[in-house]
């Protein structure tokens, strides 16, 4: 008895609306993806340009336990290494093309922000010939 009184009621709605309704389902498809397409095809501006060559200058403020340094005197360079405590950043490494004592305490000055006597003080020396 439901059965055929839903029967009814379908065919009560007619012919028109069970064939609008897949076109009427077709052009929402067909609209939306043509308005997605050119909303994502957009060009947009950008707000400031992107500087890729300039170089990243971080101030990081570590304590120094150890600087080890290695001089390798054949191929006119020295391997530094500095050891550092409480800090998320527990090991430096540097390569510097000096081989002479002196110049590698004031490279190693230089780079760390520290004065000579501070590193003559933690500086550990190996000569690799």
């Amino acid at each position: 008895m439901r059965l055929l009184r839903g029967l009814r009621v379908l065919h009560s709605l007619g012919i028109w609306f069970w064939l609008a309704l897949p076109l009427l389902g077709l052009s929402f498809w067909v609209s939306s993806g043509l308005m997605s397409d050119r909303i994502l095809s957009r060009p947009y501006g950008t707000v400031a340009q992107l500087e890729a060559d300039t170089q990243l200058e971080v101030n990081l403020a570590v304590t120094i336990l150890v600087i080890k340094a290695e001089i390798y005197k054949k191929q006119g360079f020295t391997k530094v290494e500095v050891k550092t405590t409480k800090s998320a950043l527990t090991k430096l490494e540097f390569q510097f093309p000096v081989t002479e004592f002196n110049q590698v305490e004031s490279t190693i000055a230089q780079e760390l922000g520290l004065s000579l006597a501070d590193i003559r003080k933690l500086v550990r020396y190996q000569v690799v010939y």
